[in-house]
């Protein structure tokens, strides 16, 4: 008796479950595409790649700077006095950390200014995916351009088309082919 009245409640749990589970509703996308796909991301590269040329200029100065100075450095050592080597010598050091110390900073820099740049771009891409997610009934939206997700079933609805109506993106747009990456100072 008790093993019929735990079959059918496993039973009853499993019909339960069933019709619960058809109507759970999940959504998928690409945040980083939709992201890129944006008219304002095109803004944003265009100044970070600015910013980054920029960097990329003043360093490769600095290092044309101490690349002269080792030059003469190696040409004249020979023939400077000990004080003049040991000064000139000292000169080469602190360049050196200069340039280091600018590298470091101008990486740090342009993790600022693309977090800075790609904020506001990030938060309308998850105010639109937040009214699609409301008004369209899904349970969970899944961002597939994130690590963790080791499966996703064809049968969970790419909500990227939608995302591209509520931010006014053309149906049509598609990412570019990357030409050459972006290279950072």
């Amino acid at each position: 008796m008790k093993n019929i009245t735990k079959i059918l409640a496993l039973a009853l749990l499993f019909i339960a479950t069933q019709s619960f589970g058809q109507s759970l509703k999940f959504g998928q996308l690409n945040l980083q595409e939709l992201v890129a796909l944006m008219p304002e991301s095109d803004s944003a590269q265009a100044k970070l790649q600015n910013y980054a040329k920029d960097l990329d200029e003043t360093l490769r100065g600095m290092q044309q700077e101490w690349s002269t100075k080792m030059q003469t450095y190696n040409q004249k050592s020979a023939t400077w006095t000990a004080a003049i080597l040991e000064a000139k010598t000292k000169e080469l050091q602190e360049l050196e950390g200069r340039v280091r110390q600018f590298q470091e900073n101008a990486q740090n820099e342009y993790t600022t200014m693309q977090q800075t740049l790609y904020a506001p771009l990030f938060k309308k891409a998850n105010d639109a995916i937040d009214k699609i997610g409301k008004e369209g009934g899904y349970l969970y939206i899944f961002d597939l351009s994130q690590a963790g997700i080791l499966f996703h079933s064809d049968a969970a609805v790419d909500i990227l088309p939608l995302a591209k109506k509520e931010l006014g993106i053309p149906a049509d747009k598609k990412l570019p082919v990357p030409q050459q990456q972006q290279q950072q100072p």
